[in-house]
């Protein structure tokens, strides 16, 4: 039998863009909505829907090779699971999740000892228990599906929040972080002693960070004279040297490189007036260093 990599996709909230990573780091994923097992256009994957919550159970039981989840359901497991690479984003954007702790805005409460006593309602129980043990405030940390932030039975929830605005509109405010979390690729103690599966689970672990780091980058291409080479890479914040390139005017070279794209609008106006022309700014599907 040819070799197989199950591979699971967080199904729910991370699954459009996980999708769509995938598609940026060169892998076609369908799902059609009804069906549990997504095709992909690499005869080597195998892909599984599951929930992003019980992702680390499945790998580690075996069912799956390898899976995307928040390392914050890796930690609320407990399971003693491999992460290959952390990939930082979310449905919402490209930066960390936190779990933070909730209170009423009309509430008295300001830190977690003043919940000394009462009732927090969370999916991230366990995380939850052993943050409010680490400050000695005895609490009943309740399980609560989904929806946390409309809990009136409970005093506080900890809820996942990438900008704040759900619990700010359900008039809510955050007392503190619990921990930050993003997405790992995490792999079985089975699958990472198995060459085969290891190389193609680094393979896709290497595509994924190279899509990723692309996002925020782009390419700049330019020509320049030799004798103002030297004010042009003065201006140039490179990610490694800049590629010089001869042209078919010796008096001429071609330069190209990496650039933030945040910082390519200060750039490229300080290019130009370091004499350089036919300055050309090309956004990048993969950066893999």
């Amino acid at each position: 039998m040819a070799n197989k990599l199950r591979l699971g996709i967080p199904k729910g909230s991370l699954q459009d863009a996980t999708i769509a990573l995938f598609k940026r780091a060169g892998w076609n994923i369908y799902a059609d909505g009804r069906s549990y097992f997504p095709s992909i256009d690499d005869p080597e994957i195998e892909c599984m829907l599951i929930r992003a919550q019980e992702m680390a159970r499945y790998v580690d039981h075996g069912v799956l090779d390898a899976g995307l989840t928040g390392i914050d359901w890796v930690v609320e497991s407990g399971l003693d699971l491999t992460s290959i690479t952390s990939l930082t984003y979310s449905k919402q954007s490209r930066r960390k999740v936190r779990w933070v702790l909730a209170v009423p805005e009309e509430s008295s409460f300001t830190k977690a000892e003043d919940l000394e006593g009462k009732i927090v309602a969370t999916e991230l129980v366990e995380v939850s228990k052993r943050y409010f043990a680490s400050k000695g405030v005895n609490v009943k940390v309740e399980f609560s599906w989904g929806a946390t932030e409309v809990k009136p039975l409970a005093d506080a929830i900890v809820e996942v929040t990438e900008t704040g605005s759900s619990l700010k509109a359900n008039r809510l405010k955050i007392i503190d972080t619990i921990m930050e979390s993003e997405t790992h690729l995490i792999a079985g103690k089975n699958a990472v002693a198995d060459p085969w599966k290891r190389e193609k689970i680094d393979q896709i672990a290497m595509m994924l960070r190279g899509a990723i780091d692309a996002q925020s980058q782009v390419g700049l291409m330019l020509n320049v004279q030799r004798g103002n080479l030297d004010k042009v890479l003065a201006v140039l914040p490179a990610l490694n040297s800049p590629t010089i390139s001869e042209l078919s005017n010796s008096d001429w070279v071609a330069v190209n490189t990496i650039v933030e794209e945040r910082v390519a609008r200060d750039v490229i106006p300080r290019l130009k007036a370091a004499q350089a022309t036919g300055i050309v700014e090309y956004s990048l599907n993969k950066v893999v260093l």
